[in-house]
């Protein structure tokens, strides 16, 4: 996810695309950098990191000009850095583009453009599109636009300016966000409306498939292949707060909201074309080594930790390697028994976690093969591994984490079965089985989400309480531990999480008349098992609340007090689908509680320090 900002008219453009950006900056702080006519022609100025440094470099060597585009990166494909940032230019320097999103070809379009003589200067997909536009330049850069994006599979948003019609600023939008501002003598583009909210609340939100024409009095819009669009005008009623949080009340609700996105983003090009196998590009990680892996270690904090939990389980369901899980602050202190043959992940958002950076180096130090699942490309962590499988939530602001566990989820699905392919341990059809589930989680998760009355009624009615508790079996266990975190992190109500099966030894004793416990049942295959603990908990006073498959809620309420359903899915997928209600339960439960959602107490983003 990166933050894209253009502007055409008579004001002031580098402040326009500045501010602009400010706005922007939650959405990628990689880099960030602006493209300008200036009368000496298209100028560029761009840095690593914050915007500030952007700034900085600005107030020295400002660029004065009628049109430009700005973009504040969030890196995918690159590291951060000066070269990777955006805008890219074509070998030229006569075109530019700043893009949000991912171009899934782009090696095979690269490979293409080398062979017919481009050159190249960065590690982005984004100079690739900009080389293709100059490609098929012919006179009119509409058509030469229209032309390459009809090479380019994935998703992306772009801004494109050439020097040869200075007067127009295009812009597309293909599975990424992207709203058309309308002022006077002036017109704007945003990948957000944060961006443009500042000069005019008049705004066209483009649809996939849509382009728009700009330029200082005009804006016309069309689809890609060139008929032109009649649309009404969107008046915008939010405050610039509002906005920014794209009108939800707080970051960490918009970032629920966001999973499915991140669940299509993290699979975008992990696919080959037809749907029916993994592919990981660039993982060094070699047949011959993925063959002779004995055993595997997950080692993480948090949340993180969590999904290593449901990410080893999978990996020893379809692949049948053994796999051993480490919270990162005890790894290395335990002298873990590693060989050349041991396969280490270390899981972390940030990809700065102090404990789990440790780790990772204690893995290396004894001769094993380091995969990092990371949030962010250019860390620490991902530096220092062998591998990166990059998670591509985009960033997130609420301490709380959301989108980036569930998006840790879907990199291990996927390098699960990648490890299954390479080892012969799951069919090809059993494989595409697998993808086909996964490709429908982000519509299930949209609809879970459409309506969350009966999970906020229940939410404001255990907010009451001091003390709950969850209860699962196998990776159901492993969820409701994630489950739990979310609801004590952030409305500071006691909770734990227990394996069902353990309540019997010991933790039944804990049970009283009227403490809430909720129970997850996707497990079919333990689910007896589940509701004969659940009748146990409800011998002593327990009120529980199941959360359960549709087609299982009629004969589980008649052993609960009430249940909540969730879309059908394979059973080491159902993660994905039951985490989504337990986000929100821990959301409204704070929000009964009249607490600060997005930074609770005693709690950062990221722990950099051990």
């Amino acid at each position: 996810m990166c933050g894209i900002v253009g502007y055409i008219g008579n004001g002031d453009t580098q402040t326009v695309l500045i501010e602009g950006l400010k706005k922007l900056e939650y959405r990628g702080y990689d880099s960030a950098g602006i493209a300008i006519f200036t009368p000496e022609g298209l100028k560029i100025s761009k840095s690593i990191g914050r915007l500030a440094n952007l700034e900085a470099k600005l107030e020295g060597a400002p660029l004065v000009g009628s049109a430009g585009i700005g973009h504040t990166r969030w890196a995918t494909h690159g590291k951060p850095s000066d070269v990777n940032s955006h805008p890219h230019t074509d070998h030229t320097q006569k075109f530019s583009v700043v893009h949000n999103g991912i171009v899934e070809n782009y090696l095979d379009l690269k490979e293409e453009l080398i062979g017919q003589g481009y050159t190249f200067v960065s590690e982005t997909d984004t100079e690739i599109i900009v080389n293709l536009i100059a490609r098929e330049y012919k006179g009119d850069i509409v058509k030469a636009v229209q032309q390459a994006v009809t090479f380019m599979r994935g998703a992306f948003a772009l801004g494109v300016l050439t020097e040869y019609e200075p007067n127009k600023l295009v812009a597309v939008r293909q599975a990424s966000p992207l709203v058309i501002g309308v002022g006077d003598g002036e017109n704007f583009i945003g990948s957000d409306i944060p961006a443009i909210l500042n000069y005019t609340r008049k705004v066209y939100i483009l649809n996939d498939g849509e382009m728009a024409v700009l330029t200082e009095d005009s804006v016309e819009l069309m689809t890609i292949e060139g008929n032109f669009i009649s649309r009404e005008m969107t008046n915008v009623e939010w405050d610039e707060v509002t906005a920014e949080k794209g009108g939800y009340d707080h970051f960490m609700l918009k970032e629920i909201h966001e999973q499915p996105k991140a669940y299509r983003d993290t699979m975008r090009g992990r696919m080959d074309a037809s749907g029916r196998k993994v592919v990981l590009p660039g993982l060094n990680l070699t047949d011959e080594q993925i063959k002779n892996i004995t055993n595997i270690h997950i080692v993480a904090c948090g949340t993180a930790y969590h999904a290593g939990l449901v990410g080893g389980s999978v990996i020893e369901q379809l692949v049948r390697i053994p796999v051993a899980f480490d919270v990162a602050s005890e790894y290395r202190y335990r002298s873990p028994l590693i060989t050349p043959q041991t396969l280490v992940i270390v899981v972390s958002q940030s990809g700065e976690t102090a404990d789990t950076l440790a780790a990772l180096r204690e893995a290396h130090d004894n001769g094993a093969h380091v995969i990092a699942v990371t949030n962010v490309v250019g860390s620490s962590i991902a530096r220092d591994a062998d591998d990166v499988i990059a998670t591509l939530a985009g960033p997130e602001i609420a301490v709380a984490s959301t989108k980036a566990y569930s998006s840790q989820l879907i990199a291990f699905y996927l390098f699960a079965l990648y490890l299954a392919q390479v080892r012969g341990t799951q069919t090809e059809a059993e494989v595409a089985h697998t993808l086909a589930a996964m490709q429908a989680l982000p519509e299930q998760v949209e609809k879970m989400l459409e309506n969350t009355d009966a999970i906020k009624t229940y939410a404001e009615e255990i907010a009451k309480h001091e003390h709950l508790f969850f209860i699962g079996r196998g990776m159901d266990y492993a969820v409701v531990q994630e489950g739990s975190l979310k609801l004590k992190e952030i409305s500071y109500i006691h909770s734990e999480a227990y394996a069902a099966g353990e309540l019997k030894h010991g933790t039944l004793a804990l049970i009283e008349e009227g403490i809430p416990v909720i129970a997850l049942l996707t497990q079919e295959h333990v689910m007896e098992k589940t509701v004969s603990n659940i009748k146990e908990v409800k011998a002593r006073g327990g009120a529980v609340m199941a959360i359960t498959y549709d087609e299982h809620v009629p004969s589980l309420l008649k052993s609960v007090d009430q249940a909540l359903s969730i879309p059908k899915t394979l059973p080491i997928l159902s993660a994905a689908l039951a985490v989504v209600p337990l986000q929100v339960l821990a959301y409204y439960a704070s929000l009964a509680r009249g607490l600060d959602v997005d930074k609770p107490r005693n709690l950062a983003k990221s722990v950099t320090v051990e």
